[in-house]
């Protein structure tokens, strides 16, 4: 199932500033971060893992137990790169996580089975 916004303006300038081996402008990569973010909590509805990307954005999502206070239980937390390069399939999850460009805490932190939001060129 595709999403419109994974398709994105923004997703597609960052991706193309990646592919001419540049960082994306800070706009762009913010509004392609906090989009894709958008399309992982409308994927993977719930409230049991948080994903954060600092400094553009965080979500929860994930079925399960809801936290409400505090430090949430089960926490995704990557830098912007990783995570245009996780939700668009240029980085596996495994391999983030292994080399430690993905810092993950709790039993339901593991987002392999909701990444990548797009495959590799679309």
């Amino acid at each position: 199932m595709s999403s419109p916004h994974t398709n994105s303006a923004a997703v597609a300038a960052a991706l193309s500033a990646l592919d001419e081996g540049r960082t994306p402008e800070r706009p762009v990569f913010r509004e392609a971060v906090r989009t894709l973010l958008a399309v992982l909590a409308e994927r993977a509805p719930g409230r049991s893992v948080e994903v954060r990307v600092p400094p553009y954005g965080a979500v929860q999502c994930v079925a399960g137990p809801r936290h409400t206070r505090g430090t949430p239980p089960n926490v995704v937390e990557t830098d912007p790169m990783t995570w245009l390069e996780l939700a668009t399939g240029r980085l596996g999850w495994a391999e983030a996580v292994t080399e430690g460009r993905v810092r993950v805490s709790g039993v339901r932190a593991d987002l392999s089975a909701h990444l990548p939001l797009q495959q590799p060129g679309h």
